[in-house]
C-alpha cells in the first residue's frame, strides 16, 4: 500500500534535486528519494564499516577486483569468525584479460569483517576492496 508525503523545498533545491537523480539514473523520484533516505540512516545509524561499533552484526557483501596469476582466486574461507554465505568468482572482465572480482556475501561482527577487509586489501595484486552493508531490517524476515 503507498502513502503519500509531500515535502516543500524551494525551486533551486528543486531544481539541484531533479539534475541528482537524473545524473543517479533513476526515473523516479519517490525512488530516488526511498533509497536516498534509507541510505542515509543507514549511515547515520551504523556508520560505515571502518567506524562501526566492532561488536555489531553485520552482513553484506565484499567486493574484491584483482588481477590474477594463473587460475589465481582469492577465497575468504568460512571461520569462526565470519559466516560465508554465498563465494562468486568472475575473471577477464572489462578490457584486462587479467582482471577478477570475488563477490563474497559475510556474516559477522563489523570487528570481524572488517579484519577480513585489511587483510584483502593487503593481498598482492588487489585493485580495490568494497563493503557493501545489507539493509537494516527491524525484524528478521521469513
Amino acid at each position: 500500500m503507498s502513502r503519500i508525503i509531500s515535502l516543500s523545498v524551494d525551486n533551486e533545491f528543486a531544481n539541484s534535486l531533479d539534475t541528482l537523480i537524473e545524473k543517479s539514473g533513476y526515473k523516479n523520484r519517490s525512488r530516488f528519494l526511498r533509497d536516498a533516505a534509507l541510505f542515509f540512516a543507514e549511515i547515520q545509524q551504523k556508520g560505515e564499516l571502518m567506524n562501526m561499533d566492532g561488536n555489531l552484526t553485520v552482513e553484506g557483501h565484499l567486493v574484491v577486483y584483482y588481477q590474477h596469476g594463473s587460475e589465481q582466486k582469492l577465497m575468504v574461507s568460512r571461520s569462526g569468525d565470519i559466516e560465508v554465505a554465498a563465494y562468486h568468482h568472475s575473471s577477464r572482465l572489462g578490457h584486462s584479460c587479467h582482471s577478477s572480482v570475488d563477490v563474497v556475501h559475510v556474516k559477522g561482527t563489523a570487528e570481524h569483517v572488517r579484519s577480513v577487509f585489511k587483510q584483502l586489501q593487503n593481498t598482492p595484486n588487489v585493485d580495490k576492496v568494497s563493503f557493501i552493508s545489507a539493509p537494516m531490517r527491524e525484524e528478521d524476515c521469513c
